[in-house]
């Protein structure tokens, strides 16, 4: 016998990390994205009814899928419109979820009608399971302005009628710039999660790289997504020394450098070579630019700092994005010294003053001047605007210890 807790956490698990292959095979399947997420949300109540006296089955997500199919056949039925739409389905019930379904389904969300910041939302919503509540965190926006968003973007894409299914090549070029980033939305939210229940997310990490590796296999001939997949797999080399044993948030100057996945970071350095060598420089490359000279450097100290600053200022060149400053700055307080590096941040405050990050930067500037009373203020300022549950232990252990 099982307990409804033990299948709530099992299906938990499955939600969590195959969330968007299911609902991806059946949006395929069914051609609406809004009759899928409904048929799934009733195979969970199935399961969950279920499951406690018979038993998990050995493909959990497998069965939801075809339970899902199921109940949406079965709602079609009984619905004047729904059997005209059933009459074009075919019979077999859907196959098990892969990648492919998760890219098909990523490429419809990022449909060229809906604007960018629309596809990104919707798309993080449908693959990933996140909330309004998570994407809004991760967008800067209230949670009601992002639901209303996701409400619109589902419409549109009913209306429009549009094809769940991989475009046609000659597509690629207008969709991929939402992809690519809402590929990297999704492993930043796996890298450090929005939310304060829980610091990462590794299944969506994991997730997202598994996504921009596929992704980068099928467009071979594109240096961006060559350049993200390097970045994901440059930041997945060092996940294993993110977290200390109490679960607390290592930064990258204290990370023990000899249990950084080696071959991992070759295999995205070499990959970021052949993109560079197109001569077809971006956002992407850039980043994983940086990211290669920290995995590269013997030290956190003996790191290049000059060359980071430099590929800062080409990455702040190509996005205008103040937080790319911001980042630049810390480069400087290395490269140059901590004063020139706190002007740069100061300078940001106008546009940055609600970030937290900005506040933790210029915290530790302070405090590397001996500022220490200016620092503690920062801190606070920053801990007040953080969410991470991880990312608030370390700036309270900040202010505790000084």
């Amino acid at each position: 016998m099982w307990t409804v807790g033990d299948v709530t956490d099992v299906l938990d698990r499955v939600w969590r990390a195959e969330s968007g292959g299911m609902l991806g095979v059946l949006t395929r399947r069914l051609g609406d994205l809004d009759r899928a997420e409904e048929a799934l949300q009733d195979a969970l109540g199935q399961a969950l009814a279920h499951w406690p006296d018979e038993g998990v089955p050995d493909n959990p997500a497998g069965w939801l899928v075809t339970a899902a199919w199921r109940k949406a056949v079965d709602r079609l039925r009984r619905e004047a419109t729904g059997r005209d739409k059933l009459a074009t389905l075919a019979n077999p019930l859907p196959r098990e979820p892969t990648g492919d379904d998760r890219l098909a389904l990523i490429f419809a969300c990022c449909h060229p009608d809906l604007p960018e910041p629309a596809q990104v939302a919707l798309t993080l919503n449908a693959v990933t399971g996140l909330t309004a509540e998570q994407i809004a965190a991760g967008f800067l926006v209230p949670t009601a302005t992002m639901a209303q968003r996701l409400v619109r973007a589902k419409r549109q894409l009913r209306e429009a009628r549009v094809r769940f299914e991989p475009p046609d090549p000659a597509d690629y070029p207008t969709r991929l710039p939402a992809v690519l980033s809402t590929l990297y939305l999704i492993f930043n939210e796996g890298y450090l999660a929005s939310s304060r229940e829980t610091p990462q997310r590794r299944e969506l990490a994991i997730e997202a790289l598994d996504l921009a590796r596929q992704l980068a296999d099928l467009l071979p001939a594109e240096p961006e997504v060559a350049g993200l997949a390097a970045l994901l797999e440059l930041h997945e080399a060092r996940a294993a020394t993110r977290f200390d044993g109490w679960g607390r948030l290592v930064l990258l100057e204290d990370q023990d450098r000899h249990r950084w996945d080696r071959p991992m970071i070759q295999s995205a350095v070499v990959r970021l070579g052949r993109a560079m060598a197109r001569g077809q420089p971006g956002p992407y490359q850039l980043q994983a630019g940086i990211a290669a000279q920290h995995a590269l450097a013997p030290s956190y100290p003996r790191t290049n700092w000059t060359l980071i600053r430099a590929l800062y200022d080409q990455l702040h060149a190509l996005t205008g994005s103040p937080v790319v400053l911001l980042s630049r700055a810390v480069a400087t307080r290395y490269a140059v010294d901590p004063a020139t590096a706190l002007a740069e941040v100061d300078g940001l405050g106008d546009r940055l003053v609600g970030y937290r990050l900005w506040h933790a930067t210029r915290a530790e500037l302070l405090r590397a001047l001996g500022r220490d009373d200016e620092a503690a203020e920062a801190t606070r300022r920053a801990l007040a605007l953080a969410t991470n549950p991880a990312e608030r232990e370390l700036l309270s252990r900040r202010l505790r210890t000084g």
